[in-house]
Formats: C-alpha cells, sequence, structure tokens
C-alpha cells in the first residue's frame, strides 16, 4: 500500500513538471469601428469596418522544453473580420501566420511554414504602419512594400537569430513547389536590427520572383493571391530608424519597391475598384515616411506620420503625400479606443487610368484628393 502511494505521489509530481515545461496560450485582438470616407468611387461613404488599425485575429501559441535551453515552439493565428465573421487572408483557417520549430537560448530558432518575410520582421517596427500606433489605413500606397502585411510567405523556411547585445538578424526562403520550376513563385528575404537603449535601426531586403500574386501560375508557390501586384519580379529594400526621449518617440523609414515585367496594380486591398493594368511593365516605388508618437499620459497616445512616395508606373510619375494621425485611450490594459484619419493627395495620376487617391483598407477616390476617418474599440485577450 505504501508502494502504491508513493508511486502515485511521484507520478503527480513528474506530470506536474512536465506540465509546467510546456504551455499554450489563446491570444487574440478584436479591432471593429465605423469609418467615413469623403470620396470611394466617386460617392462619400460610411462603413462598419474590421481591422481599420490592427487585423482582427485570434491565435494559438506554444512552446515545449526540450532541454539545454532548446524549446520546440509553433504558432497557429488565424484572422477574421469581425462585422461578418468571416475568414480573412483568402478564407483560410490560420492565413496570419502557421508554423513550426526549433528555437535556442543561445543561438535563435528555424521555423517552417507561412511566416512574414524579413522586412515585416524587421523595419516593419520603425513604421507606424502595421503597428497599434497607425496600422492598416497608415499603409504606403497600396502597401506597395508590404509593410503593413498585406501578404505572408508560404512554404518558407525562416531564421531567425538571438539577441546579440541588441543586435538580431535573420533571413527566409520560400519555396515556389513546383517540380521543374525552382524559381517560379518563390520568395526569399534578409533582414538585421540593432538597438541601443533609446536608439533602433534597421534594414532589410526581400525578393519575389514570378509571384504573379493576382493570378498565381503557380498557385502552390510562396506567394498567394493577397498580393497587389503581378510582376515577375519584385524586389523591397529599405532601412529605418528610431530614437525615443522620454514619453515620445521619433521615426524615419525609407523604402523602395521595384516591379519587372509587371502587368497589373489591383486595388482589392483598398476596398474595392478595377485593377489599374500596366503595359510598360517597369514599376517603381520609393517611399519616406516620417513618423512620431507621444504618450500624453499612461493612458492617452497621440501618433502621426507624413509619407512622401515618388512612383513611376507606365512610364508616368505620380507623386503621393500623405498625412495620418490617430489618438487612443486606454480603458484597461486590454482595452482601448481610437480615433484617427489620414488624408491622401495624388499630384501626376491623371494620366494613368484608374489612379486616384488610395488610402489603404478605404477605397480608391475618382479624384485626386481622399479623406478618412475612423472610430473604433480594440480588445485583446
Amino acid at each position: 500500500m505504501k508502494k502504491t502511494l508513493m508511486v502515485a505521489a511521484l507520478t503527480g509530481v513528474f506530470a506536474t513538471a512536465a506540465h509546467a515545461q510546456s504551455s499554450v496560450t489563446l491570444y487574440g485582438l478584436i479591432d471593429a469601428g465605423i469609418t467615413y470616407t469623403n470620396n470611394q468611387q466617386g460617392h462619400s461613404n460610411w462603413k462598419a469596418t474590421s481591422g481599420s488599425v490592427n487585423g482582427s485575429r485570434w491565435g494559438l501559441r506554444g512552446s515545449e522544453d526540450l532541454g539545454g535551453g532548446l524549446k520546440a515552439i509553433f504558432t497557429l493565428e488565424n484572422g477574421f473580420n469581425i462585422m461578418n465573421g468571416t475568414n480573412g487572408q483568402g478564407g483560410r483557417e490560420f492565413g496570419r501566420q502557421a508554423f513550426v520549430g526549433l528555437s535556442s537560448d543561445q543561438f535563435g530558432a528555424v521555423t517552417l511554414g507561412r511566416q512574414y518575410d524579413s522586412v515585416v520582421d524587421y523595419l516593419g517596427p520603425l513604421a507606424l504602419t502595421g503597428t497599434q500606433y497607425g496600422g492598416t489605413q497608415f499603409a504606403h500606397p497600396f502597401d506597395n512594400d508590404n509593410l503593413d502585411n498585406s501578404f505572408r510567405v508560404n512554404n518558407s523556411v525562416k531564421f531567425t537569430s538571438a539577441n546579440y547585445a541588441g543586435f538580431k538578424f535573420g533571413g527566409m526562403y520560400g519555396f515556389s513547389n513546383e517540380a521543374g520550376g525552382f524559381a517560379d513563385n518563390r520568395a526569399y528575404s534578409v533582414g538585421a536590427s540593432y538597438n541601443y537603449g533609446p536608439f533602433n535601426v534597421a534594414a532589410a531586403y526581400m525578393q519575389l520572383n514570378n509571384a504573379n500574386a493576382l493570378v498565381p501560375t503557380n498557385p502552390n508557390g510562396a506567394i498567394a493571391s493577397d498580393a497587389p501586384f503581378a510582376a515577375g519580379r519584385q524586389r523591397v529594400f529599405g532601412g529605418g530608424l528610431s530614437y525615443a526621449f522620454g514619453a515620445a518617440t521619433v521615426g524615419f523609414v525609407f523604402t523602395q519597391t521595384m516591379l519587372d515585367d509587371a502587368t497589373q496594380i489591383t486595388t482589392a486591398g483598398t476596398s474595392g475598384g478595377p485593377a489599374i493594368g500596366l503595359t510598360d511593365g517597369h514599376v517603381r516605388f520609393t517611399n519616406y515616411e516620417v513618423n512620431g508618437r507621444y504618450n500624453l499620459t499612461p493612458a492617452l497616445s497621440l501618433a502621426g506620420a507624413y509619407t512622401y512616395t515618388d512612383s513611376r508606373i507606365d512610364g508616368v510619375k505620380p507623386r503621393f503625400h500623405q498625412v495620418s494621425l490617430q489618438t487612443a485611450y486606454a480603458l484597461s490594459k486590454r482595452t482601448d479606443v481610437y480615433l484617427q484619419g489620414e488624408y491622401q493627395h495624388v499630384i501626376g495620376g491623371d494620366d494613368v487610368p484608374g489612379l486616384g487617391a488610395t488610402i489603404t483598407g478605404v477605397g480608391v477616390s475618382s479624384t485626386s484628393n481622399q479623406v478618412s476617418a475612423t472610430v473604433g474599440l480594440r480588445h485583446r485577450f
């Protein structure tokens, strides 16, 4: 009897210890709002919106301690529209992220699955688009540099280094998965960042080959149909920096996107409108973003950005000016309300059929100007 009790007690101890070394966390964010646009395809519009700042999502994140500083890790993250309950990212169950891998305290992590590219990982945190301080509607025109995470990379293997005294680096490769077509719809990227006290600096590069994302010739490749361009090759590179002093942070981000053998620019990411057909084949977007944020109180924050985009589309050189502002008030650690607005003005866009002011997530204006404002609520769990 004593032996039986002892075995049962030891079994319980070891089970508890094993459980303590593994964890699975359910998490999520819900962003719902009401958006006014002064001109969407020639009409003003009031509409209920999901994810005007951060895309609504829920996910599972887990790890298992394997000993010696090594862990097995995974993330499964679903994106959805809170206004109609449908899945985002083309209806995928785990369209935002889905990966599994190994993580080492000494060296870093290797993960496999559907993941973010290095531009998003390293440069993204320095911009206001793609973050909690601006998000979707602060994106650069057409989200041409993917800083707002318009697409993820399928079939990808990613390495993320450990933090070496503030320095981090990494790279990713997305396979085409096509026999006899190794470069047909593949992707790769590299990036690095350095943090020294209040100072942050980062740089990254990404290339997509034969992605033709609007109508993929290889739909099982690295890029699916959620990217904004159809091109033989897309290259994105950029750098940025930020500096924090007291309750304020200021930053600057530069990116350039170049398309070769391009055939279309879609406005799907901006809530509808016809695609822009291209005949020249060469497209370039050069983005300059100056941003800042300030915590007036622990609960109340202000953020703003000015972005100038110099582009070349079908031999024409449209120039985009966008001013974006946001204020958010935290009702608790998990819930906040926000008010944000954007103004975009396009110069020289009249010579490109279908091109007007285009605030991401809002719609295409029939003129060279567009104004949008959103009041919303965010809850995290």
